[in-house]
C-alpha cells in the first residue's frame, strides 16, 4: 500500500490524490475481481486489452473515490515495485494515458488522503454511473475464495508447515487430518479458513485419494476430482487468459495458479498442491504429489501466464 501521494492526476477535471495503485493485466490481476483476466476486466467494464492496464486509486478535492484506469502499465509496476521496497514515487500519470475515470473503488483501501473530507462515492451530480464496490468478502464465495488462494500463494512455507507429508495416507492423495485452523491468514482477505482434508483414503487414485471402482461419498473428494480433470481440460483446451498464472517461486520452482467455476488451486511445481472450492466454506485441501499432480503441474506451468 502506498502512501498518499500529492501528485494530481486528472478525474472528470478534479485533482485526484493517489492513494494507492494495482496492476490488470494478463499476468497480474487483483483476483478478487475474478477468475480469470477478461471477468477482472469486464467488473470495471473494461475491454480485455492485450497489455492490459494499470488502475490508480484516489480521492478528489472532495474526499470522493475515484478509479483513474491508464494504459501506462510500466509505469504503474515502477511505482508499484519502488513502494513495496519503502521507497517514495511520485505517481504522476500523463493525462494523454488515461483511459478512463471510474467513480469508486473496486478494492477495499485502508488509507485516506489529509486535508480532504473522509473517502465517499462520488454523488450523481459529479457521475451517473453506479459507483464501483469492492467484492464482499465478509461471507464465504468466490471472491474470499480467491483471496484465500493469493494468501496460501503469498503465504506458501507458512502453509506448507502444516502438512505433514506421513499424514497423506497414499501418494497423491489428500491428507488424512485436520491440519490448522485459519494457518497464515490476514485480516481482510481470507480470515478464517482453515486447512483440513477429507476423510483417510486407502487405496485410491494416486491423485485425489478416490476408492478404485467405487464412487466416493465423503465430502470433498469429488471437488477435487472435478478440479483436477478441469485442471487437465485447460491443457488441451486452453481457458480464457488469466486463469492459469505461473510466477517466482524459491530455487528453480514457479507457484502456480489456476482457478475455474468454483475452485482454486495453488501448487510449488516441486511440491504439493491446496485446492480452496465454492462448496467447502473456509477449508483448505492439500493434494500430495503422487505419480500424475507432477506432470499435470509441469504442463499447466507450460502454458501459464507468466510476468513479463
Amino acid at each position: 500500500m502506498a502512501g498518499t501521494d500529492e501528485t494530481a492526476v486528472a478525474a472528470e477535471d478534479d485533482a485526484l490524490y493517489v492513494l494507492t495503485a494495482v496492476l490488470l493485466t494478463p499476468a497480474k490481476f487483483p483476483s478478487v475481481l475474478g477468475d480469470d483476466y477478461p471477468e477482472a476486466c469486464a467488473a470495471l467494464g473494461l475491454a480485455p486489452l492485450a497489455d492490459g492496464y494499470g488502475l490508480v486509486l484516489g480521492q478528489d478535492g472532495d474526499g470522493a473515490r475515484w478509479t483513474v484506469v491508464i494504459d501506462d502499465v510500466s509505469l504503474v509496476a515502477v511505482a508499484i515495485a519502488s513502494w513495496d521496497c519503502g521507497m517514495e514515487y511520485e505517481l504522476s500519470p500523463d493525462e494523454s494515458t488515461v483511459v478512463a475515470a471510474l467513480p469508486g473503488w473496486p478494492l477495499a483501501v485502508a488509507v485516506a488522503a489529509p486535508d480532504v473530507p473522509a473517502p465517499h462515492d462520488p454523488g450523481p451530480e459529479a457521475d451517473d454511473r453506479p459507483p464501483l464496490t469492492p467484492p464482499d468478502t465478509t461471507v464465504w464465495g468466490p471472491a474470499q475464495r480467491r483471496l484465500g488462494a493469493d494468501e496460501i500463494a503469498l503465504q506458501w512455507a507458512t502453509w506448507r508447515e502444516q502438512v505433514d507429508d506421513d499424514a497423506f495416507p497414499e501418494p497423491g492423495t489428500t491428507t488424512g487430518a485436520v491440519v490448522s485452523a485459519a494457518a497464515g491468514t490476514t485480516e481482510g482477505t481470507a480470515e478464517g479458513i482453515s486447512a483440513t482434508a477429507t476423510g483417510t483414503p486407502g487405496d485410491g487414485d494416486p491423485v485425489t485419494g478416490a476408492p478404485e471402482g467405487g464412487e466416493d461419498s465423503r465430502p470433498g473428494h469429488s471437488g477435487i476430482r472435478r478440479v483436477l480433470a478441469e485442471a487437465r481440460g485447460y491443457i488441451d483446451s486452453p481457458p480464457p487468459l488469466g486463469r492459469v498464472r505461473s510466477s517466482f517461486a524459491a530455487g528453480d520452482a514457479r507457484t502456480l495458479r489456476a482457478d475455474g467455476p468454483g475452485w482454486s488451486l495453488v501448487a510449488r511445481t516441486d511440491d504439493i498442491a491446496f485446492v480452496l472450492l465454492d462448496e467447502e466454506p473456509g477449508e483448505v485441501l492439500p493434494v500430495g504429489r503422487g505419480p500424475e499432480l507432477p506432470g499435470l503441474l509441469e504442463a499447466l506451468d507450460k502454458m501459464a501466464v507468466r510476468p513479463s
